[in-house]
């Protein structure tokens, strides 16, 4: 769930940021609440796998997975959204 949650906030932050810097109007409110689910969806699998009792190259797997996965999903919606502005 956190991964899902993280995809969503990772995707829709995005989006308001470029949205805020080209001059589309985008909510106070909204952007915080996306910058908070980034932040809540990194810091809890942080916490769960610095307390967990795997491997440390499980917890590293792990971690480096999800990362890569915001990463993943970041860079394929800004070049959905790049493809579509072209």
């Amino acid at each position: 769930m956190l991964l899902v949650l993280g995809a969503f906030g990772a995707v829709s932050l995005q989006k308001s940021v470029r949205d805020r810097a080209e001059g589309v109007p985008v909510s106070g409110l909204y952007l915080c609440l996306a910058w908070g689910v980034v932040g809540f969806s990194v810091v809890l699998p942080a916490v769960g796998l610095f307390n967990s009792t795997m491997a440390l190259s499980e917890k590293g797997f792990y971690g480096l997975a999800f990362a890569m996965t915001l990463f993943a999903v970041i860079a394929v919606q800004k070049n959905v959204r790049d493809a579509l502005r072209s």
